[in-house]
Parts: structure tokens; C-alpha cells; sequence
């Protein structure tokens, strides 16, 4: 068999030096005091690297929080100090904003942006800023951490809920029994078997990337990295290594679809056997033209950060149930529940959607906030908020969510975090933001703004106030000026009446 590698675009490095490596990181980490379920962040763009600071932990019992390096601001701030983290390793050219907004006690290991990733966001030769010790001087100097945890603690995914900050999930310790059998689940969740090749080309702070490549390379799987998705650069990829599975978003999908059709045909992606996504809408036509053009490939499943998977569709069952999301996958459990009832639903039925995972899967709670947990509890269920019905087959489809969240190429964003910001731009009196349909990103954002009087706000002053106080994803697409907001006596807002007319006739749906 060949050697397995993990590739940072077209750079390799074999996986046993990946862990080697992943073992000196760790014995650098201990030398600056971690121990035993001590959190460090990691605030990296994709690359080996982010590779080997996630398995270091592993040595030594500590948890990875891998960070959106897209926080800027209080998102940023709220998570470093939530976390509890005592290191922080940083990309150089992400080091500004974790500089400003770090507790005094976290320690800054500086990861030296790699060429692949600095080519890939135009960022020009990135060197060491001589200010921190860095990650390749943990990897190349620090005696390695000998006699590994048996059973490495899961990441702390950072996820969305109803309020304005994220969560952090905090996962129980998992029975060492466990183990084979979750591997065993996500080789066939992800489709991918050692002696194979995947490729990961979305950003890996997400939970669903972030799972992948974390199980890929402990099974000994070639794991290609993309620093930046580009449609060409996949196909080119795929075509060149012969890679045969991956996981994406349907944003990637329509990107793809994009490039022409004789453009497309001059890449060989016949190697691929499965293409698995999640994370946001997709809706049945994209999916299905998918399906066209690579044959039924194309496996979907739903779930989220806290519990894993708890549907699966592949394509047979995604074309003859357009609009599903699967059944329930192995022996995780759907339930659906009236919310004013507290009571199950018969199939058809609409109401609450609440899951539960396999038994191998580990229990888990907020940092800091086991009140939210129990809330999202029925039985030993959970819900993630989102709203739906099972139909006689056994297949879920999701019609709508709890909350406002809105989940936009992937990425879950708190509408009221962007009100409260734009309360504070001058000339605002009221203000809502929630989801619109987009072709693109499944989901975009739109904020109706009521100007008080004789103020002259512009579209430009809205979209500059969120992009300069918040990361650039939570700009508005759509801005529409009111004279007065939908509100009741009580204050409450008539969110839906302003969103109605966007979602008429179009299909919402989650992945």
C-alpha cells in the first residue's frame, strides 16, 4: 500500500510525520503548562499545520477549540474568554485581532502562514513576525510526548443557537469501546476507507470538515487539504490525485455548475465515489443536477454540531423524495413534537424536530450554560431548532426554523448581532435583519431599516457600519428602507410579515 499523505494543495507530507510532528507540538504544549483537558485555540486558515495542532492535543488529554478566523470583534472576544483557553496558535497574518482581544494569561504560538494558503488569499510572502515562538519550532524542537491518551478528547466546536453569542460544545469523555465503532460510522458517513484518497475543501473550524479530516488522517486515509475552494482548483485536484471521496456544502455545488460545460468536461473527475454535504439548504434541483452530471454520487445528511448525523439520503432516495433529508442513519432516532404539547407528532404531522445519536455518540453541554442544554431536551432527545415532518416512509423534511438564525453558505449567523450592531449606527431608529432566499449561498441576509426622522442614511452607510464593526459574511445583501417597522404593543416584531414575501414560492430547506 502506499504511504498515506496529507497534502496542503499540491505539498505533501506523510502522515507518520504528520503525527510525529503532532507529538513534539505536543510536548511544547506541555512545556507552556497544558495539561489534561486544558483548551488551546486554533485560529488557522486550511493546511497541514492545522493538522498537526489538532492531533498534538490528542498526546497530552488537551482539547482543540478551533476558531472562524473570519471573528473580528466581540464574536472573537467572547469565544477566547468563554473557552477558558491557555494557548492560542495563530496564523501570522491573523494574529492582529487575537492580539487585541485575548485574556492577559493566553499564550501566543505563532503558526507561519503557509505559501499555499498566503498564495491563495493573494496575501504576498508571509513571514515569521519574530514577536512569538512558533509552531514549526514546537514541531522540529520539543521532545515528543511519548505515551499518547488512548482515547483523544473531541474538539470544541464553537455553534449557533436562539441568543447572540455562539456555544461552545463540550463533549462527555468517550468510552474507549466507543471507538471502533465511531470509526466504523464515519468511514461510512463520509465514504472514504484507508489505501483511498478525500479532499477537503471547506474550512475546517466547522464541525463537519473539522471531523473529516481529523478521522481521515487517524485512519490513515490521503488527505488533500484545499486552502480556498475554487471550482477549477477541485476539479484540477480530483482529476490529478484520483480522489475518490469528499465533503462539501451545496454552495460549491452551484459553483461548480457554474463553469461551463466544455470547461468542465477537459477535468477527469470519474475517480469520485462519493460526494457527501450538509450544513446548509440545498434544494432538489441542484441536487439533481449534480446527480446529471456525476452519476448518484451525491449523499446527503442531516444532523448538527451536537449530535452528529441523524439522517441520511443518497441520491436514489433524493430523487424519488425530492426535498428530503433522509432517515434516520444507523440507529439514531427522529422524533417529532408538538411544542405546545410537549407530545409526538404522527408522520405528516408538522412540529419540532428533535434527534437522538447513536449510542456511540457522547453526551455533551454549553460551556458555561447547562440551562441551554437541558431547554433543548425532550426524553433523551434533542433538538437543534429546527421545524419539519417525517412522512409514512420514515423520510424528514424541514420546513422551517425555531429561531431566526440564518445559515448562508454554511455558515450560521445571528441576525439580532447585526441589529444590535446597526442600533448603534447614527440615524437608526429600528431596525430587522433576517433571511432571504439566495441561488448562491442558500441563504443571504436582509435588513429593513427605519431611519429616524430626517436622518439621510444610504444603503452604502448601512453595509459599511456591519462590515466595519463584524465579519464581512454579516453584511447585508438587501437593505430596504421603512417608514416604520411591523411591531406589536408589547414591542414584539412581525419578523415574518417582512419575510414573507422574499420566501413566497421558494423551497427552505436544511442539510
Amino acid at each position: 500500500m502506499t504511504e498515506p499523505l496529507v497534502y496542503t494543495g499540491d505539498t505533501p507530507r506523510p502522515i507518520a510525520e504528520v503525527k510525529e510532528r503532532a507529538a513534539r507540538i505536543a510536548g511544547g504544549l506541555s512545556g507552556l503548562g497544558m495539561q489534561q483537558n486544558d483548551r488551546y485555540a486554533i485560529v488557522m486558515r486550511n493546511e497541514v499545520g492545522f493538522v498537526e495542532a489538532t492531533l498534538a492535543g490528542g498526546f497530552i488529554g488537551a482539547v482543540p477549540v478551533p476558531v472562524n478566523w473570519h471573528w473580528t470583534g466581540d464574536d472573537l472576544r467572547h469565544l477566547l474568554s468563554n473557552s477558558g483557553v491557555k494557548v492560542a496558535i495563530v496564523h501570522t497574518d491573523l494574529l492582529g485581532p487575537v492580539l487585541r482581544h485575548k485574556p492577559d494569561h493566553v499564550q501566543i504560538i505563532e503558526a507561519v502562514t503557509a505559501p499555499e494558503v498566503a498564495a491563495a488569499y493573494g496575501l504576498g510572502d508571509v513571514g515569521a513576525t519574530g514577536d512569538h515562538t512558533t509552531l514549526e519550532e514546537l514541531a522540529t524542537q520539543s521532545a515528543p510526548v511519548l505515551d499518547p491518551n488512548p482515547v483523544p478528547p473531541s474538539s470544541v466546536i464553537y455553534t449557533s443557537g436562539t441568543t447572540g453569542l455562539a456555544k461552545g460544545i463540550m463533549r462527555d469523555p468517550m468510552d474507549p469501546a466507543w471507538v471502533p465503532e465511531l470509526a466504523a460510522a464515519v468511514m461510512d458517513l463520509l465514504k472514504f476507507q484507508p489505501g483511498e484518497s478525500t479532499l477537503v475543501p471547506a474550512p475546517m473550524y466547522h464541525s463537519s470538515p473539522n471531523v473529516h479530516f481529523i478521522w481521515a488522517v487517524s485512519l490513515g486515509v490521503t488527505t488533500h487539504i484545499m486552502p480556498r475552494f475554487s471550482p477549477t482548483e477541485f476539479m484540477r485536484m480530483v482529476d490529478q490525485y484520483k480522489i475518490t471521496s469528499t465533503q462539501m456544502v451545496p454552495v460549491m455545488f452551484r459553483r461548480l455548475l457554474a463553469v461551463p460545460e466544455e470547461e468542465r468536461a477537459a477535468y477527469d473527475v470519474s475517480s469520485l465515489k462519493a460526494i457527501v454535504h450538509a450544513a446548509a439548504p440545498c434544494p432538489s434541483d441542484l441536487k439533481k443536477a449534480m446527480i446529471d452530471w456525476l452519476g448518484p454520487i451525491i449523499y446527503e445528511y442531516y444532523g448538527g454540531s451536537e449530535g452528529g448525523a441523524w439522517t441520511y439520503a443518497d441520491s436514489a432516495d433524493s430523487l424519488a423524495h425530492p426535498g428530503t433529508v433522509g432517515r434516520p442513519w444507523r440507529d439514531c432516532r427522529i422524533a417529532i413534537v408538538d411544542p405546545a404539547t410537549r407530545e409526538e407528532v404522527p408522520a405528516g404531522e408538522t412540529g419540532m424536530v428533535y434527534g437522538r445519536p447513536g449510542g456511540f455518540w457522547p453526551d455533551f453541554t454549553y460551556i458555561g450554560n447547562d440551562e441551554k442544554r437541558r431547554e433543548m431536551a425532550w426524553d433523551d432527545f434533542f433538538t437543534v431548532g429546527d421545524i419539519g415532518h417525517v412522512d409514512e416512509e420514515g423520510f424528514l423534511y424541514l420546513s422551517d426554523r425555531a429561531n431566526d438564525m440564518v445559515i448562508s453558505g454554511g455558515v450560521n449567523i445571528y441576525p439580532a448581532e447585526i441589529e444590535a450592531g446597526l442600533h448603534n449606527l447614527d440615524g437608526v431608529e429600528d431596525v430587522a435583519v433576517f433571511g432571504i432566499p439566495d441561488p448562491d449561498m442558500g441563504e443571504a441576509l436582509a435588513a429593513h431599516v427605519q431611519p429616524k426622522a430626517g436622518a439621510q442614511l444610504t444603503e452604502d452607510d448601512v453595509r459599511r457600519h456591519v462590515r466595519e464593526t463584524l465579519a464581512a459574511y454579516k453584511v447585508p445583501k438587501v437593505v430596504v428602507f421603512e417608514e416604520k417597522l411591523p411591531r406589536e404593543d408589547t414591542g414584539k416584531l412581525f419578523k415574518r410579515r417582512l419575510k414573507a414575501p422574499y420566501w413566497e414560492g421558494a423551497q427552505r430547506i436544511s442539510g
